[in-house]
Order: structure tokens, then C-alpha cells, then sequence
């Protein structure tokens, strides 16, 4: 194990709580009065694991990695490969064949990272913590022109243009704290499983073509009724849609923005799309986790996706207490530094994810939204149905 271990409980709990606080300000800004907030810090430990502690009726829970979502011994070091969804995986095969662990030994780990990339796949070469570096804020906030409605939290919509863990988590958050809340995915890349539950719970879903015009019309008038509009996917990829941050400050300003990447816009791989897996090793968490310092290893969950979600709902709260038009931005790689930049961490304690469990519908069970403002807590307002819902907010404006 390694003899100092990464400070993930107190950044889990500090996320978490930066996320309340923002709510409370913003309260206060709208009604005078701050809230008071309570976190359990077992609660925590719970919420960042939600996707893996969701169970169905039976009490069964869903995997949440394919067979070649996984680490690699590469000729002169690791590669870790992310293949869950079925292009990811296609792309996998085109770049190495179907024999991926032998293709991947006979070849140093970042041509193996090179090779995948350039066929549209995902594969990172495992390197130290001094070999990557993020810098810039953790929540980077620029204005960009115009009021924000200044209406309670409950009134608040937001457009929901995430996927995954991250910028779900972040979403549902907000919808635990009273947004309405309406995701939105494509069709024709139908969500996985596992995230088409824990990604929508709390919120309104709905599918929806931007690539035909209707599609279009549609996003657009969404962005348009929106407060806030977040988005989860590379840098430069909503361009086409006409949803990039620049192009939505310019047809409807006055929104609150959030865009949440893996690497980062401005760095070498703003660009690159990337995952919580991909990030640790990428960033060296995979060795500061190693047991032995022969293979890298992981951290105890998905920390990078959970963090990020929260500092980015936190970034939207902030963003509208503030009444203006911005852009909030945050990353899985500037998480992971704020991770390995802090000093060694307490060990998270023991807890029973069952005292935090509630019936999502459906079947489902998983944990609860952490927190507590004036003694009452979070809940989820709304059960999990993937696609279910029309393209329309569900509350008046």
C-alpha cells in the first residue's frame, strides 16, 4: 500500500460542501436568509460510489467496466484503455485487432496511446505526477454578458448535455437542491445501463437528434428557456450543434454556461476525450495508488468523476448568486491535481451505505444527495426513466 495514502475523503467531503455552501449563498442572495448546512462525512462516502452501490429489485447491482475497460502491461510500461461503449470499443479493435493484450505488449505504452487516439479510441499511457501537470483554478468562472433571472433555486432550469458520471452527478445535484433539471441525450448513441439509471435520477430525460433540423430548432428553444445549460462533452464538440459557449453568449446571453472536460481546454489534450480511469493513470494517480510500485493502481472510487460533479454545480451556484451571464469550466485533470497537490489525507472511515439508501422507483434503490439545509434533507424530486420524458421543462418559467 502506498505509506501516505491521497487525500480522497477530505476532497470528497470538501467538494460536496462547497457544492452546499454555494446553494446557501445563493439562497441567501435570493431570499436574505442563509440556510444552515449539515454533512455527514459517511454520506459522502456513499454518495461517491452511488453508481456502484445501485441495485435492482432483485438486489443486484449493474458492472460498470466492459473486458477491455481495463490496465495493460505494454512493452516499457501500462496502458489503461476505456471501452465501455460500443464505438469506443470498435475503435479499440480497429487500432489493435482483436488480440488487444498482445498488441499492446509488443508496443511501447504511448504508441499504443497514439495509436488508439488517432483511430477515435481510448487509451492512456501510464505516466508519474511529474510528468502531467494542470494548472489554473479549480472552477474557473469568466463573465460573459447579461442578468441571469434572479429567481429562487426551485425555479432555476437547467439544460442537462452530460453523460457518464461527472456532469450527471453535478446535474441531479442541482436538481436535489430544487432546479428543474431536463437531460437530453442522443438517440442514436444510446446511454449504457448503468448510467442510463444513476445518470438520470432526480431529472426529466429525453432523447433528441441535433443532427436534424428539427433537432436543432429544438436544442436551440431548450438553450433559450434555460438558465443554465451544461455540457460534458470534449472541448469543441457542441460547436456544430451551435452550443458552445461563445455561440450561446452570443444568441441567449445572460445564461450560466458549465462546461466540464477531462483534460482541460488549453492544455495538450484539450481536445482528447477521457474518463475518470483514463485521467488517474494519466496524471500519475495510478502510481501514488500502486501497492507494489509494479503496476499502477486506482483509487477506492470513481473520486475524479464524483469531485468534478460537485465543483461544477458549486461553479453554477456561484454563477448564478452572481446574477450575470458566465462561463463555469472544470475538468477531471485539474481535480486530480487538486488530489495529489493536497497533503496526505485522514483514512475514511467505516460506514453502511444501507442507512443512506432510498427508493429511487422503478426498482431501484441507491443513495440518497448528501447534505442538509436547516435540518431537512435532500432528495431526489424525481424516479430515474431514461428518454422517457418530452423535450420540455416540466415547470413554469
Amino acid at each position: 500500500m502506498p505509506d501516505q495514502p491521497l487525500a480522497v475523503a477530505d476532497c470528497a467531503i470538501d467538494a460536496v460542501a462547497a457544492c452546499l455552501d454555494a446553494a446557501a449563498d445563493l439562497a441567501e442572495t435570493r431570499t436574505g436568509r442563509r440556510p444552515d448546512v449539515l454533512l455527514d462525512p459517511a454520506h459522502v462516502a456513499a454518495a461517491v460510489r452511488s453508481e456502484a452501490l445501485l441495485r435492482d429489485r432483485a438486489g443486484n447491482g449493474i458492472e460498470g467496466f466492459a473486458p477491455l475497460s481495463r490496465l495493460w502491461r505494454a512493452a516499457d510500461g501500462w496502458v489503461r484503455t476505456h471501452a465501455n461503449y460500443p464505438w469506443h470499443r470498435a475503435a479499440l479493435l480497429r487500432a489493435l485487432g482483436d488480440d488487444v493484450g498482445t498488441a499492446i505488449a509488443a508496443r511501447a505504452a504511448t504508441e499504443v496511446e497514439r495509436m488508439v487516439y488517432e483511430a477515435g479510441g481510448l487509451a492512456v499511457a501510464a505516466r508519474t505526477t511529474a510528468a502531467w501537470r494542470a494548472d489554473g483554478p479549480l472552477i474557473r468562472i469568466d463573465p460573459t454578458g447579461g442578468a441571469v433571472r434572479p429567481v429562487p433555486l426551485d425555479r432555476v432550469r437547467v439544460l442537462d448535455l452530460t453523460r457518464v458520471i461527472a456532469g450527471p452527478v453535478g446535474t441531479r445535484m442541482l436538481a436535489a437542491l430544487g432546479a428543474d433539471v431536463l437531460r437530453v441525450d442522443d438517440p442514436n448513441r444510446p446511454e449504457l445501463p448503468l448510467h442510463a439509471v444513476d445518470g438520470t435520477i432526480g431529472k426529466a430525460s429525453t432523447l433528441l437528434d441535433g443532427a436534424t433540423p428539427d433537432g436543432r430548432r429544438t436544442l436551440d428553444r431548450l438553450a433559450g428557456e434555460a438558465d443554465v445549460i451544461v455540457t460534458g462533452y470534449r472541448p469543441g464538440a457542441m460547436r456544430k450543434l451551435g452550443l458552445a459557449p461563445d455561440q450561446l453568449a452570443e444568441r441567449h446571453p445572460g445564461k450560466v454556461v458549465a462546461t466540464l472536460s477531462a483534460w482541460g481546454t488549453g492544455e495538450i489534450w484539450g481536445d482528447r476525450r477521457g474518463f475518470d480511469s483514463l485521467v488517474q493513470v494519466a496524471t500519475g494517480i495510478g502510481w501514488a495508488c500502486s501497492a507494489d510500485g509494479v503496476r499502477p493502481g486506482a483509487l477506492p472510487c470513481q473520486l475524479l468523476d464524483h469531485a468534478t460533479g460537485y465543483l461544477l454545480a458549486a461553479g453554477v451556484l456561484e454563477a448564478l448568486a452572481a446574477g450575470q451571464g458566465a462561463h463555469v469550466s472544470v475538468s477531471l485533470a485539474r481535480t486530480a491535481r487538486w488530489l495529489l497537490d493536497r497533503p496526505p489525507g485522514r483514512a475514511e472511515e467505516p460506514f453502511d451505505p444501507d442507512a443512506y439508501r432510498v427508493d429511487l422507483g422503478g426498482g431501484w434503490t441507491g443513495i440518497a444527495p448528501p447534505g442538509r439545509l436547516d435540518g431537512v434533507p435532500l432528495r431526489w424530486p424525481r424516479e430515474p426513466a431514461y428518454g422517457a420524458a418530452p423535450p420540455e421543462f416540466t415547470r413554469p418559467a
